[in-house]
């Protein structure tokens, strides 16, 4: 099986991800990197969440670190857009940043995003932000000849969404109500 780094922006959603992945003969590694995620206690409930389903599933998590002030200044005059908007992108692009950042350290040739299973999340918007992170990191290790790849992977196709529900109400995984951020909880 190739290995792959699969950011994941919490447990119910990764659970299809992984199942998806694993018929592709693909090996993934939870990239759980959410620094956008307040008040803090709503992160570690998720956190609580994904590494319940990492032991279940047998699947390795790295857990980032949280740095909700970092993400806030990557958002910075946005703080007013709708969800789906400019701000999304930002957020996305900071969170998948950290994921180009870390497969290029660690040796992954692909990763990808958990994102991309939520109907609330357009994927060419999450492709975008995954391309972008790809080519920052790219540029910044250009010494390197293996530069790992965001790999488009649409997760909601072939009722992703549902089957990410059936999934984490069998492994018992707390299911969030909104996105993570304090925009979003509106």
């Amino acid at each position: 099986m190739k290995k792959i780094l699969l950011h994941a922006c919490c447990g119910p959603c990764s659970t299809h991800c992984v199942e998806t992945l694993r018929a592709q003969d693909y090996e993934p590694t939870l990239f759980y990197s959410n620094s956008n995620i307040m008040p803090v206690e709503e992160y570690r409930r998720r956190l609580d969440a994904i590494r319940l389903f990492s032991k279940a599933a047998d699947v390795d998590l790295i857990e980032d670190a949280h740095d909700n002030d970092a993400w806030l200044g990557a958002v910075r005059g946005l703080e007013e857009e709708k969800e789906g908007g400019m701000r999304c992108s930002l957020c996305f692009r900071y969170n998948l940043g950290r994921a180009a950042d870390y497969a290029v350290k660690h040796g992954f040739a692909e990763f990808t995003t958990s994102l991309t299973v939520s109907p609330h999340k357009r994927s060419a918007q999450v492709f975008e932000a995954g391309d972008s992170a790809a080519a920052q990191v790219a540029a910044a290790h250009s010494e390197l000849s293996d530069i790992p790849q965001f790999m488009h992977v649409d997760f909601k196709k072939n009722n992703g969404f549902l089957n990410s529900k059936r999934l984490s109400e069998q492994y018992g995984l707390y299911r969030q109500t909104y996105c993570g951020c304090v925009f979003s909880m509106k």
